[in-house]
This record gives structure tokens, C-alpha cells and sequence, in this order.
């Protein structure tokens, strides 16, 4: 008997209203499935939650929600049907789309594509005797956790942060330059989303007249703070006067008049940013001792970690899948998906693996200007993982589809991390041997 192949994708997050509506990875989810029609062996495609984004439709009825992303996405859906027909596609509920664990409608309504409902927060799949142990990832998630699985009046709070927040600012992006708030769900972690709002209000929304005076202020002010410490060491004596100001002055002087006007002009922004430095040395230092305070308050609430949010929240899974471990001695994997952020760990003899997602990235790209805010670079990691028995054997496999984003970046921007190493995938290795 040929032992089955289980692949695992999760987080498609396909549909919504307004810009939430178009789903960038269509094409390439096509042809994924059309792939998977051509296996020989037993095959099981499994979907670990957020296939669908419920959360982000919120003018429709539950029932209405799934017929109406049926209704925008025609061609992916008669595919689902034609793979289905040939291989076995099976449907976790994550947080977006809960609502297809409280409703019965929505199993003779998928089943009609072919995809298999399975109304639970983990399921579990067998190989070689074996176990895989499967869950959307939200049940660790204090904003995301549903208390009463299938209950449908239980919403967790993120529920609200999407549905009326962040839905109500995508409405609102096609009032904005360059539609840029649409793309708030590719902010990762959620709370990068002040950073990312500010980046984007200076470089896309900022009046340009406003941006212009005050960029000579920022670019120059990392000068001003190199001249400050050098009027400092003039003044001790560590250097001679004007060590550091005699190559500029003798340089400028081969432009005649031209360099003094651009001497004077640079004196005088950098005379503005000195003075704006001392000040902010003076307001920062009381503040940097309430700041290590409120840090230090957060952490004994358990909001922020000493090693990073992403570490942080990264290994409340890699807990639970110990947990699980330990209660079940025969799981060899533990896959998980929500975070938006593929991986595989290994844990002794075990393994945990996060099957990512197909949305957008936005990854922090700092500028090569100091004090400029850093720039939101677009990228896809479109993958998927794949388990199965190579003879007595258990090997994963991590395949990664290339797909390029449009970055629509303004030419500051462009400039601002020109020379930078742009988004890379999170490399994973591509055959693990169990």
C-alpha cells in the first residue's frame, strides 16, 4: 500500500470588500493546484486556517461571505473542483474565517468544490505510524484566541481591530497617494504598524513643500552631531581648531561665490539642527529612564520581550509544540501556520513548522540616511511544505515559489535605501530528513 503525501499551505486570506478584493497570488495558486491534479501517489492538500478572510467582509451575512468570494474568484474556485476530483482537499478554520466552524451551510457549500470542511482546531494525519499534529496557530494567540470553538457570538478582539478598524482605513486608501493603506495587512508584527504609518505619511502623504524643507534638516543632521563632538574635542584640546572645518572651507573655495552661498547655507541649517540636538539631548535624557521603565512594566505584563516581538511570539509556539510533544509521544511534526511567517525548528527529534503565508511582506528596510524614517519594501514567499514516507523514512519537503512584487516606491524612497539588500526569503532548508 502506497503511503498518502500530505501538503500544507495556510493564510491565503482570499477575499473582502474594497481593496481587500483583489488576491495578487491567483494565478500561482492555479497553477499550484494544478500541480497537485497531476500526483500519482495519494495526495491530500491540507489548508490550516485563513483560507479565507471573513473578518474583512463585514457588510454580508455568514453564508453570503463565502458565496460572494465563490462569485469573485470563479476560475480559482473551478479549479479546487477539478483538483478535488483527483486528490483529497481538506479545510481547517483559522480566526478569519471562524465563522466556517459555527455554520453547517458552509461544509455542503465547499463540498460542492470538492474541499472537505473539518470543523476543529486541530486535526491530526498518520505516516508510518507516526502522528502530524495540525492547527491554525491562533488558540496561543491572547488577540486571536477563540474560548468556545464553534460558538458563533464568541469574537476574539482581533476580530474588532479588523473589522472595524483596519477595514474602515482600506476603505479610506483610495482617498490617499499611491493607495497605500491597503496593504496594512502585510504588516508584520501588528505592532509595526505605527512605524509603518509614519514611514508612509513622510514619504507619500507629507505636503511636498513641507518635505523638502525639512529633508536639507534631516539629511544634514547626522553632520551636526559630528560637528558638535568635534567643537567639543577643539575646545578640550584633542584636536587643533579647525581640524575638521579647514578641508570643507578650502574645498568650497574653488567655487568662488557659488561655495560661500552653499558655506553659509549649510553653516546656517547646520547652526538650526545643533541647536534642535541640544535640546533633544536635554528632553532625552529624563525620558530615556521612563522609557526603560515602561519597558520593563510591559515585559512583567508579557507585552513585549527582551529578544524582539518576532522572537517572542515565535517561541509561544515552539512552548505549545513541546507541550504537545510531551503529551503525545508518536507526534513527529507540529504544524502551524497565523504568524504569516514560514519556518521549520527542530526540537530534539521533533519538528515544528509554520506554513507561512501567501499575502504580501512588508519588510523594514532602515535608510542609508540616519535619520530619515525607513522604507516598507514588498515582497512574496509564496511555499508550502509537503510530508511523506521515502521507503521507512519520513522526509519534509519546503518548496518556495518565486513571485516578484511591484514595490510603487516614491523616488525618495528609491533613494533613501539605494544600495540596500532588498527583501530576501527566509531560507528553509528543502529536504529534512526525519
Amino acid at each position: 500500500m502506497v503511503s498518502p503525501e500530505y501538503y500544507f499551505i495556510s493564510d491565503l486570506h482570499i477575499g473582502g470588500e474594497e481593496n481587500f478584493t483583489a488576491c495578487d497570488f491567483e494565478a500561482e495558486l492555479i497553477d499550484f493546484l494544478q500541480l497537485l491534479e497531476s500526483q500519482t501517489n495519494p495526495t491530500e492538500l491540507i489548508i490550516i486556517g485563513d483560507a479565507f478572510s471573513f473578518w474583512e467582509m463585514t457588510r454580508t451575512s455568514p453564508i453570503t461571505k463565502l458565496k460572494t468570494i465563490i462569485q469573485q474568484y470563479p476560475r480559482l474556485f473551478d479549479q479546487f473542483k477539478r483538483t478535488g476530483e483527483k486528490i483529497k482537499i481538506t479545510l481547517i478554520p483559522g480566526n478569519h474565517d471562524y465563522e466556517l466552524a459555527c455554520y453547517a451551510d458552509y461544509k455542503s457549500i465547499l463540498q460542492t468544490y470538492n474541499i472537505d470542511l473539518e470543523e476543529k482546531e486541530v486535526i491530526t494525519r498518520s505516516l508510518l505510524g507516526r502522528t502530524i499534529w495540525i492547527e491554525h496557530g491562533n488558540q496561543h494567540d491572547n488577540f486571536n484566541r477563540i474560548d468556545d470553538f464553534g460558538n458563533p457570538y464568541v469574537t476574539p478582539i482581533g476580530y474588532y481591530i479588523v473589522s472595524q478598524i483596519v477595514d474602515s482605513l482600506v476603505e479610506k486608501s483610495r482617498f490617499g497617494k499611491y493607495r497605500w493603506l491597503k496593504d496594512i495587512e502585510s504588516v508584520y508584527p501588528n505592532e509595526a504598524i505605527p512605524h509603518w504609518f509614519f514611514s508612509n505619511y513622510f514619504y507619500k502623504e507629507m505636503s511636498i513643500w513641507l518635505r523638502w524643507i525639512l529633508l536639507p534638516f534631516l539629511l544634514l543632521l547626522s553632520v551636526s552631531f559630528i560637528i558638535l563632538i568635534s567643537a567639543v574635542l577643539e575646545r578640550v584640546g584633542i584636536v587643533a581648531d579647525g581640524f575638521f572645518s579647514r578641508p570643507w572651507l578650502a574645498f568650497l573655495q574653488n567655487f568662488g561665490f557659488a561655495g560661500e552661498a552653499l558655506n553659509f547655507t549649510v553653516n546656517l541649517v547646520i547652526f538650526i539642527d545643533t541647536l534642535f540636538l541640544f535640546g533633544l539631548i536635554l528632553v532625552l535624557i529624563p525620558l530615556s529612564f521612563v522609557f526603560r521603565d515602561i519597558q520593563k512594566t510591559l515585559r512583567r505584563y508579557g507585552f513585549k520581550g527582551k529578544k524582539g516581538l518576532k522572537i517572542q511570539k515565535q517561541s509561544l509556539y515552539l512552548q505549545a509544540a513541546q507541550q504537545v510533544f510531551e503529551r503525545n509521544p508518536d507526534v513527529f511534526a507540529f504544524v502551524y501556520g497565523h504568524t504569516h511567517q514560514p519556518s521549520l525548528t527542530q526540537i530534539g527529534s521533533r519538528y515544528v513548522l509554520n506554513t507561512g503565508s501567501w499575502l504580501k511582506k512588508l519588510k523594514r528596510i532602515s535608510a542609508i540616511f540616519r535619520f530619515l524614517p525607513a522604507v516598507y519594501y514588498p515582497s512574496f514567499q509564496l511555499n508550502y511544505f509537503k510530508i511523506f514516507a521515502n521507503g521507512d523514512r519520513l522526509e519534509i519537503i519546503y518548496e518556495y515559489l518565486p513571485k516578484q512584487a511591484q514595490p510603487n516606491l516614491t523616488p525618495l524612497e528609491k533613494l533613501a535605501i539605494l544600495g540596500r539588500r532588498k527583501s530576501q526569503p527566509i531560507a528553509i532548508p528543502h529536504r529534512t530528513v526525519v
